[in-house]
């Protein structure tokens, strides 16, 4: 058997074992690739999930503007006019976003693609601080209230980055809107303050900029790119268009003196000359007073300053991304050295300060309202579901009840690996539905990918309401919400509209039917539920799933669903599955499966000739799902997936693979 490789445009990442617990998982070694492995936990991939990669590797576009602080990184695009604020931020639904960066992908998708009608539910309560362990009566403690860094979102694509980067050195972080007020941003106690990069230049009119409290709140402060000439500009230095402006990579020079103490150096135990990543329009030309260059580079004179008494710093490049080798090392002296956080960030205390904020809320609620503080759950064989069901689990026991409604369409092994998860191994309150028959009967005859989409969930929100009816009063819905959905909803183009969106709300329940929402992952980006997943002792193979489409296999059929047609692509999805993860390949690609075309061939098979089924195999990699290539998988896996699914699906005489990119395709064929 092959070691794991690295394939062209595919990241060399940890195994992932199949479904079924094979001996595959003997045959090929763990790897693990761009993230450190620690005691406590956390294990940031880098790369694996949305903004971690995609937003390093853009070479154009985004937040384009000729003068400003993070400008596009081909000079062309620099002079195109920037979108009206109107039309930028809108995501995948036609909703606005946070300053244009963020995209949805959750890997979650069943739920999300089913519930399409959107509850009349409260919006969630979330206290006035909404942090971990905020919710603890009286919580003490590392556990309770974890230290903070706010960083402050100016508009960079890189700004989620930012956080998630943070969040590497096991310090909690926050990202809010650059103009949250001061009194907001302090009930937070952070330790400190980052300022993101943004496409504007600080002297245009318009520009973004904070509450002017915000520079006498005496927090630790490190400015980026934007945030850098927004330091300068506001507390009395001088920043002006550069007559060189620098995009990509260039080479920095630290002035700052050697005697300015090794403890609070920001660019201590790194290279006197060290490659960066700028991106950058303007210059400053004049720092303020109490502050001193601290790194220059043959274009800019001051790409970096700091005022070591108030502990404020600023570095004119992107510490954040891969292609600033020396970045997480400056993260991390100003992080934990100069504002003296404690990495207290780590999956256990997560899940102990969660676990103790749903059972406070639950029982408070039960003795309000004499009710017995019923929980529900609707679980899709998706990560988030999983992981949320599985917290509230651990502080609500049998008062929550999940309910999964198996419509036939899922891949081979998953409705019964959910079984044995939830209901076995766990111990959960499942109320599995076998809807098989209901939903193949209404797809019968059906080969419009959109309407199949409706009828799949139309029928979902009938049985699922059927089955929560069944249950009586329901005081609480558990959701999957993340931090990212968070973030987009206090966006300032939405920051007014604090709700649910249609896209991640469990719908179509009576309409009198009131209740509160628990959304236990609402601090985590997805990289962290998973890690969370792991400790609450979830199987590997569940945690780490590919994205999978609502309408499940219902749209890798294309043309008439049928049990038969369902029963042959299954099967020769898990080959596919089977032999990417077999070769080590499974958590290198965003998506890997079959389709089964409506296309029959001629083939040759023993001495007689045949006309039978055409599949096709679908693998790509991409950082949101927003674009993607196709992965270049290695000829001999290629070739074993092929022979197997030949030889192994009845039915199938013919495999190709789709070497096609999004866009102009598709990901999924339907």
């Amino acid at each position: 058997m092959q070691d794991e490789e690295t394939v062209a445009g595919l990241p060399a990442e940890p195994w992932a074992a199949p479904d079924d617990g094979s001996a595959h998982a003997a045959r090929v070694d763990a790897h693990a690739a761009g993230g450190d492995a620690t005691d406590d936990g956390w294990t940031h991939a880098g790369g694996v999930e949305a903004h971690a990669a995609g937003v390093e590797a853009h070479a154009v576009g985004g937040d384009a503007h000729a003068a400003g602080g993070d400008a596009p990184l081909d000079d062309r695009a620099a002079d195109h006019e920037r979108p009206a604020m109107s039309d930028r931020g809108k995501t995948v639904h036609g909703e606005a976003a946070n300053a244009g960066h963020r995209v949805l992908a959750p890997d979650d998708v069943e739920v999300e693609a089913y519930l399409e009608t959107a509850l009349r539910a409260p919006a969630p309560e979330r206290s006035a601080v909404d942090r971990p362990g905020g919710g603890v009566p009286g919580g003490e403690g590392a556990a309770a209230h974890p230290d903070t860094v706010v960083v402050l979102d100016f508009g960079s694509q890189y700004a989620q980055l930012i956080a998630r980067r943070v969040r590497e050195l096991h310090v909690y972080s926050e990202l809010l809107p650059f103009d949250t007020p001061w009194p907001e941003i302090a009930r937070r106690n952070p330790c400190a303050i980052i300022l993101s990069g943004g496409p504007s230049s600080v002297y245009d009119e318009g520009a973004p900029h904070p509450d002017p409290e915000l520079w006498a709140g005496g927090v630790p402060m490190l400015g980026i790119c934007y945030g850098l000439q927004l330091m300068a500009e506001e507390l009395g230095g001088e920043v002006v268009p550069a007559t060189r402006r620098e995009y990509g990579p260039a080479t920095v020079q630290v002035v700052e003196p050697d005697d300015a103490g090794e403890r609070i150096r920001l660019f201590a135990g790194t290279p006197r000359e060290q490659p960066v990543w700028m991106s950058h329009g303007d210059s400053i030309v004049r720092v303020p007073d109490g502050f001193r260059p601290t790194a220059q580079t043959t274009s800019t004179p001051i790409a970096g300053m700091a005022d070591v008494r108030r502990r404020f710093y600023g570095i004119q490049f992107h510490p954040e991304v891969v292609h600033t080798p020396s970045g997480r090392d400056l993260l991390r002296n100003f992080v934990l050295g100069i504002a003296g956080a404690r990495p207290t960030w780590t999956p256990a205390n997560f899940i102990e300060s969660t676990v103790a904020e749903i059972r406070s809320r639950v029982d408070a609620h039960a003795r309000a309202t004499g009710s017995d503080g019923k929980v529900i759950c609707a679980l899709s064989g998706g990560v988030d579901s999983a992981v949320a069901a599985t917290l509230v689990h651990r502080a609500v026991g049998d008062r929550l009840t999940c309910i999964y409604v198996d419509h036939g369409l899922m891949r081979k092994k998953e409705s019964e690996l959910l079984r044995a998860t939830f209901e076995r191994n766990l111990g959960m309150r499942l109320v599995m539905v076998d809807a098989q028959e209901r939903f193949i009967a209404r797809l019968q005859g059906v080969v419009d990918p959109e309407q199949k989409r409706r009828i799949i969930g139309d029928e979902f929100i009938r049985v699922f309401e059927e089955e929560a009816a069944r249950l009586g009063q329901i005081d609480f819905l558990t959701q999957g919400t993340l931090y990212p959905d968070v973030i987009e909803s206090t966006a300032p183009e939405t920051r007014a509209a604090q709700k649910i969106k249609t896209h991640h709300n469990v719908g179509g329940l009576p309409s009198d039917l009131r209740f509160q929402l628990i959304e236990p992952l609402r601090y985590l980006f997805k990289d962290e539920v998973r890690l969370v997943g792991l400790a609450l002792g979830l199987p590997e193979a569940m945690v780490q799933r590919q994205p999978f489409p609502g309408p499940g296999l219902a749209i890798r059929i294309i043309g008439e669903v049928t049990a038969e047609r369902l029963d042959t692509l299954r099967e020769a999805d898990w080959i596919v599955i089977d032999e990417i993860k077999a070769a080590g390949l499974y958590r290198a690609v965003w998506q890997s499966f079959a389709i089964l075309t409506p296309v029959r061939s001629v083939g040759v098979m023993g001495d007689g000739r045949t006309y039978a089924n055409v599949v096709a195999i679908r693998a790509v990699t991409s950082d949101d799902g927003m674009t993607a290539d196709w992965a270049k998988l290695p000829y001999d896996v290629l070739g074993k997936i092929s022979s197997r699914i030949v030889n192994e699906v009845p039915g199938v005489n013919r495999v190709v693979y789709d070497i096609s990119s999004k866009p102009p395709a598709t990901i999924e064929w339907e």
